[in-house]
């Protein structure tokens, strides 16, 4: 499979390997959405089990962004990475899974990663006037959005 990746995109799959069991292609962002619709298509990825994101701020490309997948017909499961800026945009992959609609709002509201193309991206665990994503790694531990809590809750922030 990875040789059939690397013949269609080259350089464009960085890496392919396995790690504690568990398989894992990392490729760049202009190919990322042609390698999820082949691994569906082609592959029998038929399942979109999380789409997520990891945030290194020291890194040049500050953004990991994650799907993991799962093959029903062959059980298999798969990673696939791809690197991003701060405030770079990524194509959805709704139109691939409808289930990365929800998965994809997520990413949204915790790394605030913005998906063209989503049919409705905004808040999913947050509310609509919440500032900051909560898993970026410059957002304080302990930081709450005071202003918020005080307009709808009435009441000072327990931080």
């Amino acid at each position: 499979m990875v040789a059939k990746f690397k013949a269609r995109h080259g350089s464009g799959v960085r890496e392919a390997s396995t790690y504690l069991g568990q398989n894992f292609m990392i490729v760049e962002p202009s190919i990322t959405n042609d390698v999820l619709q082949i691994l569906r298509d082609e592959e029998q990825f038929d399942y979109c089990v999380d789409i997520t994101a990891v945030h290194y701020p020291s890194r040049e490309k500050h953004f990991e962004l994650i799907w993991i997948l799962y093959s029903f017909p062959r059980n298999q499961r798969i990673r696939v990475k791809t690197m991003i800026a701060d405030g770079e945009r990524f194509p959805s992959s709704v139109s691939i899974w409808p289930t990365a609609n929800w998965l994809e709002r997520e990413v949204y509201d915790m790394f605030g990663i913005q998906f063209d193309g989503h049919p409705d991206l905004k808040r999913i665990l947050l509310p609509d006037g919440w500032k900051g994503h909560p898993l970026r790694k410059d957002y304080g531990i302990i930081q709450q959005d005071q202003e918020w809590v005080q307009i709808n809750l009435g009441i000072e922030s327990g931080q």
